[in-house]
């Protein structure tokens, strides 16, 4: 016999039809195959050392054997660190990752989830920040539902919004916390590379770190609160416009680290000294960027414990209501935030 045995010839040689031998192996939802029957395939199938395709056993059922991540941007670290834990659960599931990018474009999310439902994926972790966007969430929202009920399950790492399991990170109340330990080394003028003005995640960090500094009596000026890109480049633009335009300051506050790398790299092309000519600080103390010098001030998320605790919510047994699993982050003090004086 020459090529792969197909299940057409295990059928043959076990003198039953195609389906029934599909059946013996691959199971079904409303028939079954009688016991006698199923072991003249298997005899048939060890005879011609038939190998069943998992993948085809798996669309029989149902459900294939892969699990979909829709990230934003698939080259920043922020991102590559979350996938890193997503794949490790789903390898402890014998789930295989199909990864997937929105390139920040909102719309490009229900398209992922329509061609995931289509190839029957068993479940989709969706990370990243939500956007003010009602109408967004709303396409979004009767994405996932049509996905789940194919029989597939769900669950994002951001904002609560679209009614599905979600691990929510603690971006406000950590940003605060980074704020007041930041004071308390003695700093006073503070400035903010914002993000986008619709980007929760980006709104959370800074309304928390601004809050705490109101209350402190430190109040952010609004002139060097600065809206870019949530990217190392929108970090770059951000801190030569402040560079620029504003007025001086201590210490720059970026909402994410990969902005922070930008801001301390156009403050480098600039001439300015960090952390002796103004100090930097971070959000989320990416692996990748642990490198840099000098040392990111940070708040520290446990970014690949936050992916496997979103897969491991999306392939537990289905709840009556979403649920929620809060992870905070932990301040970390490094060289570019000195004490002063």
């Amino acid at each position: 016999m020459v090529g792969p045995v197909t299940l057409s010839q295990v059928a043959q040689e076990a003198g039953v039809s195609i389906a029934t031998a599909s059946r013996a192996f691959n199971g079904s939802a409303n028939r079954t195959v009688r016991e006698d029957l199923r072991e003249r395939v298997m005899v048939a199938a060890e005879r011609l050392r038939y190998v069943p395709d998992s993948n085809a056993q798996a669309m029989a059922r149902g459900r294939t054997t892969s699990l979909g991540l829709i990230v934003h941007d698939i080259a920043d670290p922020f991102f590559s660190s979350i996938a890193a834990g997503v794949t490790i659960a789903a390898e402890r599931a014998d789930l295989a990752v199909t990864l997937a990018s929105t390139q920040h474009d909102p719309l490009r999310e229900p398209r992922i989830v329509e061609v995931l439902t289509r190839q029957r994926a068993r479940a989709i972790v969706i990370a990243g920040g939500r956007r003010d966007d009602s109408e967004a969430d709303a396409i979004m929202t009767q994405a996932l539902a049509d996905f789940r009920r194919s029989g597939g399950s769900v669950a994002l790492i951001g904002q609560p919004l679209l009614g599905v399991d979600t691990v929510v990170i603690g971006n406000r109340d950590s940003s605060a916390d980074l704020a007041r330990a930041l004071h308390a080394r003695g700093y006073r003028r503070f400035a903010v590379l914002a993000g986008p003005t619709d980007h929760l995640t980006a709104r959370d960090r800074f309304l928390g770190f601004s809050g705490a500094l109101d209350e402190l009596g430190s109040p952010v000026d609004p002139a060097v609160v600065i809206t870019t890109a949530f990217t190392r480049d929108g970090g770059y633009e951000g801190m030569a416009t402040l560079l620029r335009d504003g007025p001086p300051v201590e210490l720059v506050f970026a909402v994410n680290d990969v902005m922070a790398v930008g801001a301390m790299a156009a403050a480098r092309d600039a001439g300015i000294r960090v952390p002796d000519d103004v100090a930097v600080a971070g959000f989320d103390d990416i692996v990748t960027l642990r490198d840099v010098t000098p040392a990111l001030s940070t708040v520290r998320v446990p970014l690949v414990d936050v992916g496997i605790a979103a897969t491991e919510l999306a392939l537990s047994a289905p709840s009556s209501e979403p649920r929620l699993v809060h992870v905070p982050g932990a301040v970390v003090l490094r060289e570019s935030t000195p004490r002063r004086g």
